[in-house]
């Protein structure tokens, strides 16, 4: 059985947490970090912002252990079930990275931060 086809180019890859379902976060997937991502069962993606492989928290120590992966019948969408640790998905410092709700015509904010961005990330 073949796996992901990125002859399609970057895939998308969802991350939802392994025991709550809930979606932590979307990245983008290249062969490379696919193997990366098999090869040590922690999540890597390719950033298109930076153009390199994206070690899931290796700046903030929040990674992400895989458990189980799927991939779609078109074979171009990925999904990842992950454990996430150090409690925060989003760089932002909240959990998952959907942390807003369209709540009438604004914009609510539905989480707490796990952490300050700007006492993790040195820029």
């Amino acid at each position: 059985m073949e796996g992901p086809d990125f002859s399609k180019g970057l895939l998308p890859a969802v991350a939802q947490d392994c025991e709550t379902g809930e979606v932590l976060m979307l990245a983008y997937m290249n062969e490379d970090s696919w193997q990366e991502t098999l090869r040590t069962r922690r999540a890597t993606y390719w950033t298109r912002s930076r153009q390199k492989l994206w070690r899931k928290g290796e700046e903030s120590g929040n990674v992400q252990e895989v458990v189980d992966i799927l991939i779609d019948c078109d074979r171009d969408t990925i999904v990842l079930k992950v454990r996430q640790i150090g409690g925060a998905a989003c760089h932002k410092g909240y959990r998952s990275c959907f942390y807003r709700r369209l709540d009438g015509d604004d914009w609510a904010i539905e989480d707490e931060r796990v952490f300050d961005p700007d006492d993790v990330y040195q820029k």
